[in-house]
């Protein structure tokens, strides 16, 4: 399968390796993998912040970049929650039925990483080996939007030598929330506050997620703390081997 992989701004710009991560994934899975010079942002930020009118031309721009993919794969519950529940809605109220069409189009072709290898692959054991102590955050908008339910949990427990631990209060937001945490900062911070101390009670190596987003802002209070735990990818857990392990960051 030729597989169209949509990095996200937030991967591109803040962990890319997550991003490099797919790809290797699945190559080593034995498809074909792109990725589409003129991707940019979903449009997700432009939506949840308000301006739904500047949104219709990123929601185009996404949907002329992806053009005739076969199928559509990204690193990122949040924004596969924004293609599939906020650009057609956008379009639509802007009063661009045909942008509408398109992008439920390609939302409809458009896959998070565990939602194509379980649900289009029906792959759980991916080869992956990562001999770490692991415990596990389910961002929110692919646990709620998405309704990814136990998809990731289960990749995870498929891989060699990964001790999954369960995360105490693991449902609850670790408040990044994208613009969220810039105008609810105090808020943001003690809802941060919480998910780190469970964290660190499961004296896990390491904590995964499935949204660079969220593990961007729990890996910043764990560096803060001089905590013992980094944050890692999903797609790089999955992407590792015996002999590429990735690293803990």
């Amino acid at each position: 399968m030729r597989v169209s992989l949509f990095a996200t701004c937030v991967v591109d710009t803040m962990a890319p390796r997550a991003a490099w991560a797919t790809a290797r994934l699945l190559e080593r899975l034995g498809h074909g993998v792109t990725v589409p010079a003129g991707q940019s942002c979903c449009g997700q930020m432009h939506v949840n912040s308000g301006y739904r009118g500047q949104a219709v031309r990123v929601v185009a721009n996404h949907v002329r970049a992806f053009e005739g993919a076969d199928v559509v794969v990204a690193p990122s519950g949040s924004c596969v929650a924004s293609i599939r529940h906020q650009q057609a809605m956008v379009a639509r109220r802007a009063g661009d039925e045909g942008l509408a069409r398109a992008a439920e189009e390609l939302a409809s072709r458009t896959y998070e990483l565990s939602q194509f290898l379980v649900d289009v692959l029906g792959v759980e054991d991916v080869g992956a080996s990562y001999p770490h102590r692991v415990t596990y955050h389910p961002a929110c908008h692919g646990a709620r939007v998405l309704g990814l339910g136990d998809r990731q949990l289960r990749l995870l427990r498929a891989v060699r030598g990964l001790e999954l631990v369960e995360l105490p209060g693991a449902d609850q937001c670790c408040g990044f929330g994208g613009t969220f945490a810039l105008k609810n900062a105090d808020t943001s911070a003690a809802m941060l506050s919480d998910k780190i101390s469970s964290i660190v009670s499961t004296r896990a190596e390491v904590c995964t997620a499935g949204d660079a987003s969220c593990l961007m802002h729990i890996g910043g209070g764990l560096s803060r703390l001089r905590a013992a735990t980094g944050t890692v990818h999903l797609a790089e857990i999955l992407a590792a081997t015996d002999d590429t392990e990735e690293a803990v960051s």
